[in-house]
């Protein structure tokens, strides 16, 4: 069956039009209670997580109602990261995890993303037969089975506990001092509390959410801000997450940006040089710059490249038995640690790298020179495929030949949005910007 709902990550769209309605939301939540609650007894819990925008309170009400009509307990967090779902759906002993966020997307967009029981999202089967029982007539519990519901008021302090464990023992960043931008989302919470608790001096940004705020002109999609404060202020580091902090991008206290290549590049040596990075493999998607493979392979470590998405980041780590993957936008998987990306556990490992160097963040936060890279997205019209036009398919094989032996080319459709991505690298700059405006132009002409 030919998923319509899910893409790669979950459910997402704008809300209050299809299918990010409340009248989904609870066929969704129905459906995933029937899958999942296979005996028929009442002992099956889900937990439920959001981020901070407006429309959250209306999915999480159509989630909680769908999934109790069909007999589930639902556990409500609150605003929590995503990554504490996937934790406290492990750590609860619940049969589903559910994260209502659209992630670094705008406050008017939402999205609904699913966790096993083992905390790691639901795979493409799991999720294409909630589809196709919320597509169809879905049996409610009888009157005595209906599920009860209960807020966790502690969600997000059991979170940053069992963040403080990934630490060594006696970790302090005590006589740091740390700007945070929180992006106005689901951490504006927990991780000035857990950088606290750790002895950082917190200076907060981002952190007052109105519901319509998030990552509006902040966050890791927008650090610019975060840059200018830590500059302002002296600090030692900034760290900017996005909606639902499973992403990080840091600062180092020049006001030099670090994105997740970097980064991942010195967790892989640092984790090798420990014996801890597990035969030598770093798990990248294909939009992770070709610097960051050149750096690897100087250090004998390997990169396996996998599609664009965290998800897919981790399936390969668990297919290989890999324990380090990420993405350049920030998603950083320690599956040592995490069941997804976790931009508050990242921006930890980094700290902690500066307490035991002794190092300042800029002699950290740049272990190699990338490649020239250049990305430039195009929005589509609804239902128009572009990239099967023949004068855009010509003139992605006359760019694909004039750069090979040269640098590389990626065109890809967006998952989570209604663009069209045309990334290239290359060495020759003029090279690479000829390339992409030429793809971008001929998409717009015949769009």
């Amino acid at each position: 069956m030919k998923r319509k709902l899910f893409g790669t990550d979950g459910v997402r769209g704008t809300a209050n039009t299809y299918p990010m309605t409340a009248e989904m939301a609870l066929k969704l939540g129905a459906a995933a209670g029937r899958h999942f609650r296979r005996d028929g007894s009442n002992g099956h819990r889900v937990v439920i997580g959001k981020d901070t925008r407006l429309s959250g309170y209306m999915f999480e009400t159509a989630l909680t109602a769908g999934l109790t009509s069909t007999g589930m307990n639902v556990l409500l967090l609150g605003p929590v990261p995503a990554p504490a779902v996937g934790f406290l759906t492990r750590s609860m002993r619940a049969d589903l995890g559910i994260m209502v966020s659209a992630s670094h997307n705008a406050h008017q967009d939402n999205g609904i993303k699913f966790f096993g029981p083992d905390g790691f999202k639901l795979s493409d089967a799991d999720e294409a037969a909630i589809e196709e029982i919320a597509m169809g007539e879905i049996t409610p519990a009888q009157p005595a089975n209906i599920g009860r519901v209960k807020r966790i008021e502690a969600a997000g302090g059991r979170y940053v506990e069992y963040a403080k464990t990934t630490l060594a023992r006696g970790t302090s960043f005590s006589g740091m001092k740390v700007v945070l931008d929180s992006a106005n989302g689901a951490a504006h919470r927990v991780a000035p509390q857990l950088l606290w608790e750790l002895g950082a001096e917190v200076i907060n940004i981002g952190n007052t959410p109105d519901g319509t705020n998030i990552n509006r002109d902040c966050g890791s999609t927008y650090p610019r801000h975060c840059a200018a404060k830590v500059l302002e202020t002296g600090a030692d580091l900034g760290i900017t997450l996005d909606g639902d902090a499973d992403r990080v991008i840091l600062i180092d206290e020049r006001g030099q940006i670090a994105d997740g290549d970097q980064l991942m590049a010195l967790f892989a040596r640092r984790f090798a040089q420990a014996g801890l990075l597990r035969e030598g493999v770093l798990v990248a998607t294909v939009m992770s710059n070709l610097g960051l493979e050149r750096y690897l392979e100087r250090n004998g470590l390997r990169m396996e490249r996998t599609a664009v998405g965290d998800r897919y980041v981790v399936e390969r780590m668990r297919q290989g038995g890999w324990n380090l993957g990420g993405e350049q936008s920030g998603h950083i998987v320690m599956s040592d640690y995490a069941t997804t990306g976790d931009g508050m556990l990242a921006a930890l490992q980094f700290l902690a790298a500066m307490v035991e160097t002794g190092k300042p963040a800029s002699m950290l936060s740049h272990c190699f020179e990338p490649v020239p890279q250049m990305l430039r997205n195009l929005r589509t019209a609804p239902g128009v495929d572009l990239l099967s036009q023949a004068e855009v398919k010509a003139v992605i094989e006359d760019a694909k030949q004039r750069l090979e032996g040269r640098g590389r080319l990626l065109i890809r459709k967006s998952g989570t949005e209604p663009l069209v991505r045309v990334m290239a690298e290359c060495e020759d700059e003029a090279l690479m910007a000829e390339i992409v405006n030429g793809i971008i132009a001929e998409m717009e002409a015949v769009a």
